[in-house]
């Protein structure tokens, strides 16, 4: 007996054992775990096994599940210890560093850019400004979403330097249709927000926000990246047609699903029914369409052209009225700055006064601290110092970004600001020579969400909720790019 055992011994090696204790240990879950239960314990387990395989099935999960962070803090039944987005940073950055130091041992791949340097530069700028703050904590939060997009152009870098950035870009399409999708549930009666109902029929979506403006926000930023992605692939499934009469189904597929999500994108800027994504998008478009020849004399003409043909239709009356009269109303608040303390406040222009009083309290701040402002993050907890009459409650913002940067870190601080855009805006003006027609494409759609910021910026704070880490990792994407468009065309001109 006991020689019989002994010559079994050795069969009981260490992966039969663990496969047997995993295999126990999966059927006592199964007995005595519910449903629901079941379905979460084995998702994270897909996931777990997935990151151990490659950290970008980290970053596509923060990008999908961080603009949730409203959703899960209003309808969870516990409570996290953070929100949803910066655990999910917070593992990516732990799975990152364990695949380079266990699974794939390598120096860290990274290259100085002109984008990653300007936002340091921008960093130390606001980092003066904690000697003026009214609350240490609002300007470390603040702060620290500049630092982690920091973190992710470098993290982006060195995962995807190589042709894995198309993963990035899927990620970063496959986030706005979730919350697309969302956002129709929605429009079409799934929310039933009565405070939110357009024409007696439809209603405004807000995807996993909260609020229709964000959410408005979220599609802008990502709709031109969607739609030139779209374009590239198809374009790129096109000409190999015409070659071989064969499409490989990698480009049919990333075809189809990039213009589905662009479309899809697109209708969630407008049942949004934000105003400020309505324009700011017009004017993405009228940019990309600056930039997509290669010779700028023939992209300002396509830019005259697509502006006249806006122009005819607007003037023919061809276009929606509800979304012209929409459209419209905005030039009397974007216009109409005035002192409103001595303004009637009535149901019809609450909303106008109460974003205008807002502006006026941002300059209030301004003139207490014209240099380096009342502190990064700070423009919540001045307000009421610095608030008017008859507003007593701050809305987190000024509703226009360079108002509020002017007052939170002053004059300073908002050439800062001007400097990092223009600085990135140059990046990729410059990096659409790459020389593959793809990329270029997905340089363009680039190009077209920080048009869209810039424009979204006079009426919204869009680095709220999160959306500051698929800024994050945009500028990976483009530091990706524009080193490689320098390598492309060094190696040409050599």
């Amino acid at each position: 007996m006991t020689a019989n055992l002994r010559h079994l011994a050795p069969a009981l090696h260490f992966p039969t054992l663990a496969w047997a204790v995993l295999a126990a240990v999966t059927g006592l879950i199964v007995a005595t775990q519910p449903l629901p239960a079941l379905v979460l314990i084995f998702a994270l387990a897909v996931f777990v096994i997935l990151i151990a395989i490659t950290p970008l099935a980290a970053v596509i999960a923060l990008l999908v599940l961080s603009p949730m962070r409203t959703l899960i803090a209003t309808e969870a039944t516990f409570q996290l210890p953070l929100d949803i987005g910066q655990i999910l940073f917070v593992l990516l950055i732990g799975a990152w560093l364990v695949n380079r130091i266990v699974v794939e041992p390598r120096r860290l791949r990274f290259a100085a850019t002109p984008i990653s340097t300007v936002i340091v530069v921008f960093l130390a700028i606001t980092a003066l400004t904690a000697f003026n703050a009214v609350s240490i904590s609002g300007w470390v939060s603040e702060w620290l979403k500049w630092l982690q997009m920091l973190v992710l152009i470098v993290t982006a870098f060195d995962l995807a330097g190589d042709s894995r950035w198309h993963w990035l870009v899927f990620g970063l399409v496959l986030s706005g249709l979730a919350n697309a999708l969302v956002g129709l549930y929605e429009f079409f009666g799934g929310s039933g927000a009565l405070h939110l109902l357009i024409d007696d029929r439809f209603f405004r979506a807000f995807g996993t926000f909260g609020q229709p403006n964000p959410f408005g926000g979220f599609m802008g930023l990502l709709a031109p990246v969607a739609l030139m992605a779209a374009f590239g692939y198809s374009q790129r499934a096109w000409r190999r047609w015409r070659h071989t009469r064969r499409i490989p189904a990698g480009d049919l597929s990333s075809a189809l699903f990039y213009s589905v999500s662009a479309a899809l994108l697109i209708a969630g800027i407008f049942i949004s029914w934000s105003r400020g994504a309505m324009l700011a998008f017009g004017a993405s478009l009228l940019v990309m369409a600056l930039a997509l020849p290669r010779r700028t004399q023939r992209g300002l003409l396509i830019a005259l052209l697509a502006f006249g043909l806006l122009a005819a239709l607007w003037l023919a009356g061809v276009l929606p009225s509800s979304i012209v009269e929409r459209i419209s109303s905005s030039t009397q608040e974007f216009f109409a700055f005035e002192d409103v303390r001595g303004v009637d406040i009535t149901p019809e222009n609450y909303a106008v006064v109460e974003r205008l009083a807002h502006w006026q309290a941002a300059l209030n701040m301004t003139a207490a601290s014209p240099w380096l402002g009342i502190g990064f993050g700070n423009y919540e907890s001045a307000y009421p110092a610095f608030r008017l009459l008859n507003w007593l409650e701050p809305l987190g913002h000024a509703h226009n970004y360079y108002l509020n940067i002017l007052a939170e870190a002053g004059i300073i601080g908002l050439l800062g600001y001007g400097k990092v855009w223009i600085t990135i805006m140059w990046a990729n003006w410059r990096a659409r020579r790459h020389p593959d027609a793809l990329t270029r494409s997905v340089l363009i759609g680039l190009i077209g969400t920080w048009t869209y910021l810039a424009a979204h910026s006079f009426f919204d704070n869009l680095y709220v909720n999160n959306m500051f880490l698929h800024l994050g990792l945009m500028l990976g994407v483009l530091a990706i790019l524009y080193n490689q468009t320098w390598k492309s065309t060094r190696l040409i001109a050599l």
